[in-house]
């Protein structure tokens, strides 16, 4: 099969405006919404019309620029917006990597807006090309008729193109593997059911969605060959952080000796963060958990818990994928040595 580029665009600039595709409203409505300042970009990060840790990150860039634009030559009120921004969601590393990279530009050149809008659509471009060679570095790893479990969404939507853990499956196809794909519904908002089977079957490829509660049961029956996922924070030790409810699977692969790998840009180690028990977890709104879209499900008076992220501890991870190579364990090691040969 012959991929290209996905047929929609997760975030772009456009007419002096930062454009998301809308993704709380996906599968059923492909709307792009426009933002012309700063309070609506963070607003538009913290709700989840963009989501997805390297995403977020080219978002934060362009609300960056789009501050430089709002606020023109104040410094303070630049440097104020990237506080708001980075407020937003504490979890993703790619958000502040993608700020500190835009401040590192100011300091250099000055809140030049025309200065700082190519470094954003630079952050952009770059976050394409390396899922690119992330995806062609994890292909290796999978066998023409295999079968991909993957959890939450770590696709073009997750990503300013390609995707990561879903790249690493575009890779595959687009090498003429043949891939079909187990996708967990991913509870509570649903990324795998809504965003992954919709981008899949757009691309063509093989995709069924199972429950959450269907993965362990799904793995054991050997009907799974290898699990892909993504990343929001990977610690120097190894250890990852991604969406509630990786950790569970990672469990249930590693019982029954299916490789487990871990899809994303080098953008989103943290080397400053020396293990997972370090990672700020957001916890997000009861009500995603107590509401199914409008309707509530649970009984009056019955409490909800709602952690968005999990941590994935090193031993039970196979091989991570980034766009700038493959990393084995032991991870405390190779994560510093590829980050030192870069």
């Amino acid at each position: 099969m012959t991929l290209s580029s996905p047929s929609f665009e997760t975030v772009y600039w456009k007419d002096d405006a930062v454009v998301l595709i809308d993704q709380r409203l996906l599968p059923h409505e492909e709307t792009y919404r426009s933002f012309r300042d700063v309070a609506g970009v963070a607003e538009a990060i913290a709700n989840m019309t963009v989501r997805g840790a390297p995403a977020i990150g080219v978002t934060a860039a362009f609300g960056v620029a789009l501050a430089a634009r709002q606020f023109p030559g104040d410094e303070a009120a630049i440097l104020r917006a990237c506080d708001q921004l980075a407020a937003t969601r504490p979890t993703a590393v790619n958000l502040f990597w993608g700020i500190a990279r835009m401040k590192a530009c100011m300091r250099q050149h000055g809140p030049d807006p025309d200065i700082l809008l190519r470094e954003a659509q630079a952050i952009r471009d770059e976050d394409i090309a390396g899922c690119r060679r992330m995806g062609d570095f994890g292909a290796a790893y999978l066998k023409d008729g295999d079968t991909v479990l993957t959890h939450c969404n770590a696709g073009a939507l997750a990503t300013a193109g390609w995707g990561s853990a879903l790249g690493v499956i575009r890779s595959a196809v687009a090498m003429g593997k043949r891939i079909r794909v187990i996708a967990d519904e991913t509870r509570p908002l649903f990324q795998g059911a809504r965003l992954t089977a919709w981008e899949l079957a757009k691309d063509g490829i093989d995709v069924t969605v199972i429950a959450d509660g269907a993965a362990a049961s799904v793995l054991a029956r050997g009907l799974v060959d290898a699990v892909v996922v993504g990343a929001d924070r990977i610690a120097a030790n190894g250890d990852v952080a991604n969406k509630i409810g990786t950790y569970g699977v990672a469990l249930a692969a590693h019982a029954h000796r299916i490789p487990f790998y871990v899809a994303a840009p080098f953008s989103t180690v943290d080397l400053t963060c020396p293990n997972g028990a370090q990672i700020p977890i957001e916890e997000r709104a009861a009500a995603e958990v107590s509401h199914v879209a409008e309707h509530r499900v649970l009984a009056a008076g019955v409490n909800a818990m709602n952690p968005a992220f999990d941590v994935t501890p090193s031993h039970l991870i196979s091989a991570i994928f980034t766009d700038n190579g493959v990393v084995l364990p032991p991870f405390d090691d190779n994560l510093a040595r590829l980050a030192n040969a870069n």
